[in-house]
């Protein structure tokens, strides 16, 4: 069974920077489009990133509205792992950060315990 481990959050001023990281265990990742996902409390969670498997070609990447510009995903997939760069953070932001495959493409994998990101001065 897959497990996702994500990593790398925490409490950042406005305008700072983090890159999360996640862990993706067991041979299903590389074929896998994976995306970057985030929930903040009492909304649902969204999708924020996704990259295509880069098996074929480059991982093509999208974004959502809110973080274009500001956040990049990548993916090492000799290291079944998949990255977020987030730059430029802002309050809204704030959120628990998941990765897995994505959702608009494929199913889900069982979902991790996330990452907490706070921005705050």
């Amino acid at each position: 069974q897959v497990q996702l481990v994500e990593s790398g959050g925490g409490l950042v001023q406005p305008g700072g920077s983090l890159r999360l990281s996640c862990v993706a265990s067991g041979s299903i990742f590389s074929p896998v489009a994976m995306g970057w996902y985030r929930q903040a409390p009492g909304k649902q969670r969204e999708l924020v990133a996704a990259i295509t498997s880069g098996i074929t070609s480059g991982g093509i990447t999208d974004y959502a509205d809110s973080v274009r510009g500001r956040f990049t995903i990548s993916r090492d997939n000799a290291k079944n792992t998949v990255y977020l760069q987030m730059n430029s953070l802002k309050p809204e932001d704030t959120a628990v950060y998941y990765c897995n495959s994505d959702w608009r493409v494929a199913g889900t994998m069982p979902w991790g315990q996330g990452t907490q990101v706070t921005v705050s001065s």
